[in-house]
């Protein structure tokens, strides 16, 4: 490869903060120190790209300092905030950042971040801003696997299989409303590992019916087989579900953000009132709470339900050894392509050594779950909040070359 004449990049994390990060961060800058550039860390997501020209001083990621950026570690050394520079009311922001490029003598940008962090990615690069996206977001939504998905599956699961033992003392039906916006994958495949009983996503309009007589079937059978009377129920809810009537279930007085975005809540909390309300005005429930020896008047007549909002816990703390390895591998490969002068593009994978990337125009489309695999998982007896499908099997044989292995 021909050498570059790139002396400088800049690093930046933009959007949620996420497992993997500072894998990226790494990646990005030990490849770049190996090439003879120089990374910078511009801090602070875009509001610190767009403050740059201002900025006296910014820290060089050498050595010695990358040392300190602990790739296991979820979050982001290079900090974030959620700007999109198109509403900054400024006529002359683009020239400002050009500017302040030119002032630190960058020649590049790798930036990683989700859907909105990506649409400046194309923003910019429709400026002639140089810069390469390193695909970050826990919802794994994009049309790439994006670092902090796996970690925060992870933690998704660690947390429905411990909050079953809260449950089981108290005969609970547990809910856990956890991210994603208006993709599932999170919930789904969080769900899934920890074997949760009912899992509620926005790519199926939520029957309560349904839901609720799952869970009365499945909670009661338990109850009675258990030699201590102790049961529980699991739902994992997806923040962006939807009624029957497909409208989104959240509470609009919580406002936007700053990309325009309704601020999703209170899903969890819904689907506790709908099944509160459909045990109350169940005999069955009643009856059920007095064979079991249950049930108190006027104060314990229904199993209890309580919804969980672990909210931000599932992006902080540790990263999975996945997402570090992807990460290193984007940043890495970032640097690359800034090298070889693509930009404006979106880091896919990196196998058997090659680079591969797409537009991220492309890369940002939202991805949802593949509603085919959930009947296959309904034979399995989870609930997604509609009457099961029976599933069908397909066969297709892959030729070894075809796999591609990490």
């Amino acid at each position: 490869m021909a050498r570059t004449t790139i002396q400088n990049i800049g690093i930046i994390t933009s959007g949620g903060d996420a497992g993997g990060l500072n894998a990226v961060i790494r990646g990005a800058a030990q490849m770049a120190l190996a090439q003879g550039i120089k990374p910078f860390v511009i801090p602070n997501g875009y509001a610190g790209l767009y403050n740059l020209v201002d900025t006296d001083k910014l820290v060089l990621l050498d050595e010695s300092r990358i040392g300190h950026v602990h790739s296991s570690l979820a979050g982001s050394e290079a900090g974030h905030s959620r700007v999109k520079i198109s509403k900054i009311p400024d006529e002359n922001r683009y020239r400002r950042i050009v500017d302040g490029l030119k002032k630190f003598n960058i020649g590049g940008l790798v930036i990683s971040g989700g859907d909105d962090t990506g649409s400046v990615v194309v923003d910019l690069s429709n400026h002639n801003i140089p810069c390469v996206h390193a695909p970050k977001t826990m919802d794994l939504d994009l049309q790439t696997y994006s670092v902090g998905a796996d970690s925060a599956i992870n933690r998704i699961s660690t947390f429905v299989e411990e909050l079953k033992t809260t449950g089981m003392s108290h005969n609970r039906i547990m809910i856990v409303e956890v991210f994603g916006r208006y993709a599932g994958h999170t919930a789904f495949r969080g769900g899934l590992g920890a074997d949760a009983d009912c899992i509620l996503i926005p790519e199926v309009p939520v029957d309560f019916d349904v839901v609720y007589e799952h869970m009365k079937r499945t909670y009661i059978e338990r109850v009675r087989e258990s030699d201590v009377r102790a049961g529980t129920y699991s739902i994992v809810v997806a923040e962006g579900i939807t009624d029957v009537k497909g409208e989104h279930i959240t509470d609009e007085s919580v406002g936007k953000d700053s990309f325009g975005h309704v601020k999703l809540a209170g899903a969890g909390k819904y689907v506790r009132k709908q099944l509160d309300d459909r045990m109350k005005a169940d005999p069955e429930i009643k009856a059920f709470m007095k064979e079991m020896g249950m049930f108190v008047p006027g104060v314990y007549e229904i199993p209890e339900a309580r919804e969980v909002l672990p909210g931000h816990l599932v992006r902080c703390g540790d990263t999975s050894a996945f997402d570090v390895n992807f990460g290193k591998e984007a940043g890495a490969a970032a640097v690359f392509l800034l090298m070889e002068g693509i930009t404006g593009v979106t880091v896919a994978s990196v196998i058997r050594g090659e680079i591969n990337y797409i537009p991220t125009e492309d890369a940002i489309v939202q991805r949802h779950v593949d509603v085919e695999m959930l009947s296959l998982y309904e034979e399995l007896g989870v609930c997604f909040g509609r009457q099961p499908v029976t599933y069908t099997p397909k066969f297709r044989h892959e030729h070894r070359k075809s796999i591609r292995y990490l």
